[in-house]
C-alpha cells in the first residue's frame, strides 16, 4: 500500500514589525547674509567713538592730576635767606639767617647746605658743605633760625686767607625738607645766588642784582 503522505504543518508567519517612518534630516538654518556696507561702517564708527571717549576721559584725568600737583607745588613753603653784617673775620664765617615766610605749612626735618657756586678769576672748583651751628630741626610758619657755612674750612690752605676770594665768590643755599601734608618725598630747593656786597657798611651777602 502506498504510504500516505503527511500533510506539512502550516508554517507560522513571523510577526512583521510596523514600518518606521523615514527619518527627517534636520536642515541647518541658512547662513545670515553678510552685513551691508552701511552696517559695517556704523560698527566701525561706534568702535572709534568708544575709543575716542576713553582717550578723552584719560586725558581729562591726567590734566586734573597735573593741575592738583601744580597747585600743591605752588603752595609749598620756600625758605628765605639773609646775612648778618661782616664785622670781623672771613666773610665766609658770617652768620646767616633762614626764615619760613609761609603762613600755612612748616619746614619739617629741614636740612641746609651751603654751596660755593663760583669764584671769578680763580681755579677754585665748586663745592658744597652742610651748614653748621644749626639749632633747629624745622621751622614753623613765620619762624626763623641761624646757621653758619664752613666754606672757608673746605677751601685749600692757600685760599682760606685770601681776602679776594669772598669778594669774587657766588654762593647759594640748598634746603631739603619734607613735603607738606604728605611727609614724603623730600623736597629740594635752591636759593638765589648771593654775592658779598661791599657797598654796605658793614658788608654783607645779598642776592645778586
Amino acid at each position: 500500500m502506498a504510504r500516505k503522505q503527511r500533510k506539512a504543518a502550516p508554517r507560522q508567519r513571523r510577526a512583521t514589525r510596523p514600518a518606521e517612518p523615514p527619518r527627517r534630516r534636520t536642515s541647518r538654518p541658512p547662513a545670515p547674509p553678510p552685513p551691508a556696507l552701511d552696517q559695517e561702517l556704523l560698527q566701525l564708527a561706534r568702535g572709534a567713538a568708544s575709543t575716542l571717549r576713553r582717550v578723552v576721559i584719560t586725558f581729562l584725568v591726567l590734566i586734573a592730576i597735573a593741575g592738583l600737583a601744580s597747585g600743591l607745588w605752588s603752595l609749598r613753603p620756600i625758605p628765605t635767606f639773609s646775612s648778618d653784617g661782616v664785622v670781623s673775620g672771613s666773610p665766609f664765617d658770617v652768620t646767616f639767617r633762614v626764615e619760613n615766610t609761609d603762613s600755612w605749612f612748616a619746614l619739617s626735618n629741614l636740612r641746609l647746605y651751603c654751596v660755593l657756586a663760583d669764584v671769578r678769576a680763580s681755579t677754585i672748583a665748586p663745592l658744597i658743605v652742610e651748614a653748621s651751628n644749626v639749632r633747629f630741626n624745622g621751622l614753623e610758619p613765620g619762624q626763623s633760625g641761624t646757621f653758619t657755612c664752613p666754606l672757608r674750612a673746605a677751601l685749600a690752605p692757600q685760599d682760606r686767607d685770601d681776602a679776594g676770594v669772598p669778594q669774587r665768590a657766588e654762593i647759594y643755599f640748598r634746603s631739603r625738607y619734607d613735603a607738606p601734608l604728605l611727609g614724603s618725598p623730600r623736597l629740594t630747593d635752591n636759593s638765589e645766588h648771593f654775592t658779598l656786597n661791599t657797598r654796605l657798611l658793614p658788608p654783607r651777602w645779598t642776592t645778586r642784582p
